[in-house]
C-alpha cells in the first residue's frame, strides 16, 4: 500500500505544485514591520469559513473508491454507529488508517482529529495537524481549503498547549498561517525561526522555497530547494528547483534539474512532461 501511495504522490507533483502556487496568499511580501502586528490567533474572518462535516467529506471521498473498498469503509462506519462509547476510539483508528491507505487525506484528517479528542496528547494533536495540512495542500476545492487550514491551526495549537514551542508545531503553524491567514509574514517568521534552530529542517525549507516561488523570489527559492535536495533528494524537490530556474531564465540549470526529476520519479507521466519541457527549453 505504501508503494501505491508513493506512486500517487509522484504522479501528482505537477498538480500539487499548481495548487500551491495558485493559492491566494495575501500580503506574502509585506514588510517585517507590518508582520510584527500579527498576534498568532486564528483570523477574524474564521466565522465566514464554510463549515464542512465528516459525513459530507466521507460521502464525496467514497465516490472515487472501488466497490470493495467502499463496502469496507461503509461497514466500518455502520459498526461505529452501533458501537459502545468505549469501542469508538478503536474504530476511529481503523477508519483513519483505511482512508490514509487510499490517500484520501481530508477524510483521514477528520478521524485523526476525533482520535486526538478522545486520546489528547502531543503526538495525536500533531498528527491531526499534519493530516489537515496535507489535506488543504492537496484539496482542489477552494471553498473547503480555508476550513481545513483552520482545523490544522487548531490542532497545532492544541499540541502546543501540551508541549510548547516545538519545531514540529512551529513548522505546521508557519505553513498554515502563510496559506490561510491575513498575516502570512507571521508564518514566514515562524518558519525562519525553525530553520535558524534547525538548518536542515526538511519541511520548513521546502515550504519556504514554495512561498518564495509564490512571491516571485526565485533566487531564494533555488537556495531553499538546494538545501532540501542536500538533505533528501526527491523528485518533488528537483521539480520545484527546475521550475525556479526556468522562471529565472536559467535554461541549462532548469533542463538538468528537470532531467533529475525524470530520473528519480521513474514515472511515465512525469517523463512525458519533462521531455516536453526539455524540448521547449532547448529551442
Amino acid at each position: 500500500m505504501l508503494q501505491r501511495k508513493q506512486i500517487i504522490v509522484i504522479g501528482s507533483v505537477i498538480v500539487l505544485m499548481g495548487l500551491m502556487l495558485s493559492m491566494d496568499i495575501q500580503g506574502l511580501v509585506k514588510s517585517n514591520e507590518e508582520s510584527s502586528k500579527a498576534n498568532g490567533s486564528v483570523p477574524a474572518q474564521a466565522e465566514k469559513i464554510r463549515e464542512i462535516s465528516l459525513e459530507d467529506i466521507s460521502a464525496t471521498a467514497k465516490e472515487g473508491l472501488t466497490a470493495n473498498l467502499k463496502k469496507q469503509i461503509t461497514d466500518l462506519e455502520a459498526q461505529l454507529k452501533n458501537s459502545a462509547e468505549t469501542e469508538k476510539l478503536t474504530i476511529h483508528k481503523r477508519l483513519a488508517q483505511e482512508w490514509d491507505d487510499v490517500n484520501q487525506t481530508t477524510t483521514a484528517a477528520f478521524y485523526y482529529e476525533l482520535i486526538a479528542q478522545k486520546e489528547p496528547n502531543f503526538e495525536t494533536w500533531l498528527k491531526a495537524g499534519d493530516k489537515f495540512t496535507d489535506a488543504y495542500q492537496q484539496s482542489m476545492d477552494t471553498l473547503v481549503q480555508p476550513a481545513l487550514v483552520q482545523k490544522a491551526i487548531s490542532s497545532y495549537q492544541n499540541a502546543d498547549k501540551i508541549k510548547p514551542n516545538t519545531l514540529e508545531v512551529k513548522t505546521g503553524l508557519g505553513i498554515a498561517y502563510v496559506t490561510g491567514t491575513p498575516n502570512p509574514m507571521q508564518g514566514i517568521t515562524l518558519l525562519l525561526d525553525v530553520v535558524k534552530k534547525d538548518p536542515n529542517n526538511l519541511k520548513a525549507n521546502l515550504n519556504l522555497g514554495l512561498f518564495s516561488m509564490k512571491s516571485g523570489q526565485f533566487d531564494k527559492a533555488v537556495e531553499r530547494f538546494k538545501t532540501v535536495i542536500n538533505i533528501t533528494p526527491s523528485a518533488e524537490a528537483w521539480f520545484y528547483l527546475a521550475s525556479s530556474y526556468e522562471n529565472m531564465d536559467r535554461k541549462t540549470e532548469a533542463i538538468a534539474a528537470y532531467l533529475k526529476t525524470k530520473e528519480i520519479a521513474a514515472d511515465p507521466n512525469m517523463s512525458q512532461f519533462v521531455d516536453r519541457k526539455v524540448n521547449e527549453l532547448s529551442n
